[in-house]
C-alpha cells in the first residue's frame, strides 16, 4: 500500500495565481537563465480536477546552463534531487516556502522530450474539453477508489494518459 494519500479537488481558479507567485520568485532568481517557466500538469488546465499541487517546468537553454540554474535555485531554498528516473527533467525539493502553494519544480533543457510531453499533454487538454472532462472523471474515480494508495491511483489513470499520448504522438 502506498504511503501518500490521494486528494483530487475540482478545478480552482486560484491555482493560476498560485503559479504566478511561484513563477515570479523563480524568475527573479534565475533571470535570463530561464527561457520560460511553464505551468504544466492538471492545475494548468481550466476546469480540470487535480491534486492541489502546482507542477512547474523551468526551461533552460541546454544541459550546460543547468549548473548556473541549480546554483540560483539553491540560493532561494531549492535542493536538487536528480532526475528521479525520468531523463530530461531535473527535480527540486524545497523547504521554507510556506508562503507559496505546494509545488513540484523541474528544470528541463528546451530540447527535452519530457518537457515536450508535458507541454503537448497540457495543450491537448486545454483545447479538447471532452478529454479534460474524461481525465477529470478518471482522476476523481481513482482518488475515491484508492484514497491511500498513490501507486494504484496512478495505475488507474495511466491508460487514459497513454491513449492521449498516442493521439498527440509523444
Amino acid at each position: 500500500m502506498g504511503a501518500k494519500s490521494v486528494v483530487v479537488l475540482p478545478y480552482d481558479a486560484r491555482w493560476e495565481q498560485a503559479f504566478a507567485r511561484i513563477k515570479n520568485e523563480i524568475q527573479e532568481a534565475l533571470g535570463s537563465l530561464a527561457l520560460s517557466i511553464e505551468h504544466v500538469g492538471s492545475t494548468s488546465v481550466r476546469g480540470l480536477s487535480a491534486k492541489p499541487i502546482i507542477d512547474i517546468d523551468v526551461v533552460i537553454r541546454d544541459d550546460a546552463a543547468f549548473g548556473a540554474a541549480r546554483a540560483a535555485l539553491e540560493k532561494i531554498g531549492y535542493r536538487h534531487e536528480g532526475d528521479l528516473g525520468i531523463a530530461g527533467r531535473e527535480a527540486f525539493k524545497y523547504d521554507g516556502k510556506e508562503h507559496l502553494q505546494k509545488h513540484h519544480l523541474y528544470v528541463c533543457p528546451r530540447d527535452s522530450k519530457e518537457l515536450k510531453r508535458h507541454i503537448a499533454f497540457r495543450d491537448y487538454l486545454r483545447s479538447h474539453p471532452e478529454a479534460a472532462r474524461a481525465y477529470s472523471r478518471i482522476k476523481e474515480e481513482g482518488a475515491a477508489l484508492w484514497p491511500d494508495d498513490m501507486e494504484k491511483y496512478i495505475r488507474h489513470k495511466s491508460p487514459l494518459i497513454e491513449k492521449i499520448y498516442r493521439e498527440i504522438g509523444v
